[in-house]
């Protein structure tokens, strides 16, 4: 919570406006566009072991590094590809886990062959977002049954580094759960936007 301002979840802190910023308009507004969760889905792969701070204050080194996360090009990636990558200061530079965005851009285009990125990821939940009510986030899970078994799914389909707990963190950000704290102000209108999402295809997403 800022001082004098909107009460928000306890893990923004105070200390960092773009922190707040990226609390109050985008995590838990849901997405079903398939380039916004492909990027997402490699961005809380990169976050494993950081802080997502971390990873949110390089957002724009990413997109400019990986072509904005167009799958097609970055699963014709080369040797000189992650190279430029591991030499780019601007973004996390692990090649475990920027191969792993290769291979994922790839597994993503052959899934598109018979279905959405969305559709697919969504198809868990019915297309329904879970709007939970935590008034204390000591009882918001790691993971969940639906996060163990969007895992597995996406692992069989050739994705890395998904494992439950980044899969959780990912249906938090992109809406398809609301774990705003009750006392967050942005419980409400997370949960008002949800509660009008028509699932995967809806243009009125984020």
């Amino acid at each position: 919570m800022n001082a004098g301002g909107p009460v928000r979840c306890p893990w923004v802190g105070i200390a960092d406006p773009e922190y707040a910023r990226y609390h109050d308009e985008e995590w838990g507004v849901p997405k079903a566009d398939d380039r916004t969760l492909f990027e997402k889905l490699v961005l809380e792969g990169f976050q494993s072991g950081l802080s997502w701070l971390t990873i949110l204050k390089k957002r724009d080194n990413f997109r400019r590094a990986f072509h904005g996360f167009d799958a097609e090009r970055i699963a014709c990636y080369r040797n000189k590809d992650v190279a430029r990558l591991m030499a780019d200061a601007g973004i996390v530079r692990n090649r475990l886990k920027i191969e792993a965005t290769v291979d994922n851009a790839r597994a993503l285009l052959k899934l598109q062959e018979r279905t959405s990125l969305s559709a697919f990821i969504w198809g868990f939940i019915d297309g329904r977002p879970q709007i939970n009510h935590h008034r204390s986030f000591k009882t918001v899970p790691a993971e969940t049954p639906a996060s163990k078994a969007i895992s597995k799914a996406l692992k069989a389909e050739g994705f890395r580094f998904v494992g439950p707990t980044t899969v959780y963190a990912f249906m938090q950000a992109t809406g398809m759960v609301n774990d705003h704290l009750t006392s967050c102000h942005r419980h409400g209108p997370c949960a008002e936007l949800q509660s009008l999402f028509k699932g995967p295809g809806d243009r009125g997403s984020v």
